[in-house]
């Protein structure tokens, strides 16, 4: 059997189901809007063979990274800093004991449209760097001689990035969310 008749095999469930988990992939990493998203998965639940399939799949990396569900960044009275191009757990606890920790999300991997940051710092610093269009809400960090500041719309932005929702414990800390600086 040649390349071009392997492309008009009879695609399975179990194959029309792995494009939809692609698409998906796709989607939390912000490589698909919504529109295209949801355009996509009705084509691939439609195809029949892989022909079919492969123009919905074809401007796609051939894998995607997996997005971590959770992870945590623990400093003392250190300096931690994530830059470049690096992958974003959908929620990510930062342990934070007289240390600075930068996140700078400009060029990372997001997990989708919302991220979970979770302080616990104690005499310590956080800054969070988004990239433009995104939103940053700290409403539900208790804050005990700190200071908690957002140099971004607290609201999700309509068509805009990541909104980053930051909660936890703040003693003697600073947390500030804000763009890259030109």
């Amino acid at each position: 059997m040649d390349i071009s008749d392997e492309r008009q095999v009879r695609l399975s469930d179990a194959d029309r189901q792995l494009a939809v988990q692609r698409l998906n992939d796709a989607l939390s990493e912000g490589r698909l809007t919504l529109a295209e998203f949801e355009e996509r998965v009705a084509a691939a639940l439609a195809a029949r063979t892989a022909a079919d399939l492969e123009p919905h799949l074809a401007d796609l990396p051939a894998t995607m990274p997996a997005t971590p569900a959770t992870g945590e960044i623990k400093t003392t009275a250190a300096s931690v800093k994530r830059t470049g191009r690096w992958l974003v757990p959908r929620r990510l606890t930062i342990r934070n004991k007289a240390g600075s920790v930068k996140l700078d999300l400009t060029e990372a991997v997001l997990p989708g449209p919302v991220i979970d940051v979770v302080l616990e710092s104690v005499g310590g610093s956080v800054t969070i760097i988004v990239p433009r269009g995104a939103s940053a809400n700290l409403d539900d960090i208790e804050l005990v001689a700190s200071s908690a500041k957002a140099k971004v719309p607290t609201d999700p932005v309509p068509g805009g990035g990541p909104h980053v929702v930051v909660t936890g414990k703040q003693t003697a800390s600073s947390v500030l969310v804000r763009h890259q600086r030109r």
